[in-house]
């Protein structure tokens, strides 16, 4: 029996000499995966709820706020050019330029000691639409002689007859076109080998198409062509194309 109290007191001893061994399972805020999953799986088979602890880390201090420091006025810092400096000759191109833009004005540089720019028309509308600029300027007896004056140069001009194309000695190409019904490049009338060369050299005579069928008509055409004009022989020189005039008399 006393053996028995010598060696429970021996086991006492030790178990109070015995160091504490940390759960390592537990983190910092965190449990161990293992541990999370096993307490998971235990409250899905029992029905209860598990709470996960989670870290939560205070939030760090912001820097303090530095004031901006106050923009420098660089037109007040800025030392006038000396005289006879490049500075100086460059601010007088400037304003020479300036000068000669519409308007006929250096634009203003931006200082508290300009003085205010001068109020041109304080009404907000132009003399015509102001009645009393107006009424200084004008009367109803001055705009009753106005009237009367412009009345008094009035004229009516009557309209006179077109003149009779019919008795004009040059070809009337309108009439031609519309006298005809074949395509540009249908030839009708009989022709000879003319070179291109001569058709080029004809026609650079003329100022414009029109002009060149008239002569091409005065000339003996479309039967004969004595200038090499027409050397496809459809009635039209110098690709004049008759094709205009006949809208114009369909549309009409």
């Amino acid at each position: 029996m006393i053996r028995f109290f010598i060696l429970l007191g021996a086991g006492v001893a030790l178990s109070a000499c015995q160091p504490a061994v940390p759960d390592s399972g537990r983190g910092v805020g965190f449990d161990d995966p293992t541990v999370v999953e096993r307490r998971a799986r235990e409250a899905a088979l029992t029905g209860q709820n598990v709470v996960t602890p989670v870290l939560v880390t205070a939030p760090q201090n912001p820097p303090p706020f530095v004031n901006a420091p106050a923009p420098i006025s660089t037109a007040a810092a800025r030392p006038a050019p000396a005289p006879g400096s490049a500075e100086e000759t460059a601010a007088e191109t400037a304003r020479v330029l300036a000068a000669t833009r519409p308007g006929g004005s250096a634009p203003t540089q931006a200082s508290p000691a300009n003085p205010a720019p001068p109020v041109l028309n304080s009404t907000g509308i132009s003399n015509e639409n102001n009645f009393e600029a107006v009424s200084g300027q004008r009367s109803i007896e001055s705009d009753a002689a106005r009237i009367a004056s412009n009345s008094a140069q009035y004229q009516v001009v009557q309209p006179e007859a077109l003149p009779d194309r019919s008795s004009s000695s040059s070809p009337n190409i309108v009439a031609f076109a519309l006298q005809t019904r074949h395509a540009v490049g249908t030839k009708v009338y009989r022709r000879g080998f003319t070179r291109e060369a001569r058709f080029e050299r004809a026609c650079a005579g003329f100022p414009s198409a029109d002009q060149a069928q008239i002569a091409f008509l005065s000339s003996g055409g479309p039967d004969r062509d004595r200038a090499g004009m027409d050397p496809d022989g459809d009635g039209f020189a110098c690709s004049w194309d008759p094709t205009p005039f006949r809208r114009a008399a369909q549309a009409g």
